[in-house]
């Protein structure tokens, strides 16, 4: 199976941010009546020019992307859609660069903090976050199915180990984590060496609570769910994804190109 659009949706990725301690806002910053919504729970994610002498700033509240338009005068702020005479929707080009786009470029950051194990070589180009049971038979077929580009250097993987799928997976997720070399022992029960779940520092295992959390405040639901960057027309980086595992079509797009 696997979805193309933005990879999380508004509610979701205001769960992930309140999960993670992020705040958006810009409170201190912000005119009295824009304030005033911040102050009621709005996250304030970016301010952009509109027509007509207003200002724009663009929102989101329990799980909506919202604009909202600030008279000249400062005194007064009109939240909804701004459309010119011919009727065309002026708002939704600007929820997506002024919402949508900031929160993916912190999301992606909120990735690289999570707890990933290494697959590939560090410095290769393509970068793909890959939420991964050790008891996920997806999982490993994904793993096999990647190894073309992770081989010849081209695509890195960084598992985010994570037990959903049996009583002891997160055990397992563990043992992999805290291994004294976590990629080598990734690589290892990929081609088959055998792990059992065993007791780890408090550390690890809140590693892995982590990321458990992060997984279902994202509404995820699938392993492997994977997220890489892909580039605009207009050259902006934003984050897309596959839950479960992708056709040949969107392997190569995820890649980043065909298998060499």
């Amino acid at each position: 199976m696997s979805f193309r659009h933005s990879f999380f949706s508004p509610s979701a990725l205001s769960s992930f941010f309140l999960l993670a301690g992020v705040s958006t806002s810009q409170a201190s910053e912000l005119p009295a009546p824009v304030q005033a919504l911040a102050n009621q729970g709005w996250e304030i994610h970016g301010q952009f020019d509109a027509p007509g002498g207003l200002t724009g700033y663009g929102a989101s509240t329990q799980g909506q992307e919202i604009a909202i338009y600030l008279t000249p005068d400062e005194e007064h702020a009109i939240v909804g859609t701004l459309t010119d005479s011919q009727g065309n929707n002026l708002t939704e080009a600007q929820l997506d660069e002024h919402v949508r786009a900031a929160l993916e470029a912190e999301t992606w950051q909120l990735l690289e903090n999570s707890h990933w194990i290494q697959d590939g070589n560090p410095e290769a180009p393509q970068v793909i976050y890959t939420f991964t049971d050790a008891n996920c038979t997806y999982c490993q077929a994904f793993w096999e199915q990647t190894r073309p580009w992770v081989n010849a250097g081209k695509v890195q993987l960084r598992h985010i180990m994570i037990g959903i799928l049996a009583p002891d997976s997160p055990g397992k997720a563990a043992v992999l984590l805290g291994a004294d070399d976590p990629s080598a022992a990734l690589k290892r029960k990929k081609e088959g060496e055998v792990i059992t779940a065993s007791a780890q520092p408090r550390e690890i295992e809140e590693q892995v609570y982590t990321n458990n959390q992060l997984f279902e405040a994202l509404g995820l639901y699938a392993t492997p769910t994977s997220a890489f960057q892909r580039e605009t027309p207009n050259g902006d980086l934003r984050i897309d994804r596959i839950q479960g595992m992708p056709d040949e079509a969107r392997l190569i797009e995820m890649m980043g190109s065909p298998a060499p």
